[in-house]
């Protein structure tokens, strides 16, 4: 009935962490190997001049937060939406007195927003690292979102459940085959021997 139910567990953690342990496999070794993957970086800058009936409110918005870091006002945030599709969705954004910066980090690349509090010139910068950066950061949850950092701990949840029925199938089936504990020993002391003698 145990090894049964164990099968049951088994295979069906395996089929919820098929696509995800094939993504985090193919994302490790490009991880490992980034310093040799060339990356051609896309870089987009766009300028424009914010209004004036906006900027009175960011001056006097930077007044009361000046060295702070708080969200831009919703009339900021409406106006870099309808200038260039950008959703701020309440991000944190630096204030001084001359200027607002609203960093916009995102996988496989990076972006920000910088208002001038004098003249109103605004700057928008996106850079693009093409998707081997994007899923190199989707491996290490890097600016993905609360969805996919969900996603992350469940999927090892899954992975821990795979991988202990997978041991205990081993123990049940371990009588008729005397490779089991020895492969399983080989599997443990392998990573720990280079550790131990490799990492510095």
């Amino acid at each position: 009935m145990w090894l049964k139910q164990l099968h049951q567990w088994h295979w069906i953690s395996s089929a919820l962490c098929l696509l995800g342990m094939f993504l985090f496999s193919i994302t490790g070794i490009t991880l490992n190997h980034a310093s040799q993957i060339e990356a051609k970086p896309t870089v987009v800058r766009k300028e424009a001049t914010a209004p004036a009936p906006l900027l009175a409110q960011l001056r006097a918005f930077a007044g009361e937060h000046d060295g702070d870091k708080a969200p831009l006002p919703d009339a900021a945030e409406r106006w870099l939406e309808d200038t260039w599709s950008i959703k701020a969705g309440g991000r944190v954004a630096e204030w001084a007195a001359d200027e607002v910066y609203l960093p916009l980090p995102k996988a496989g690349g990076d972006a920000w927003v910088r208002i001038g509090l004098e003249d109103g010139a605004a700057e928008y910068e996106n850079t693009d690292r093409g998707w081997i950066s994007w899923l190199n950061d989707v491996h290490k949850g890097r600016n993905t979102g609360t969805a996919w950092n969900w996603f992350i701990d469940v999927f090892a949840a899954a992975c821990l459940v795979f991988c202990i029925t997978g041991l205990l199938i081993l123990k049940f089936h371990a009588a008729n085959r005397p490779f089991t504990w020895p492969m399983v020993g080989l599997g443990m002391l392998v990573p720990i021997v280079i550790a131990l003698l490799f990492i510095h």
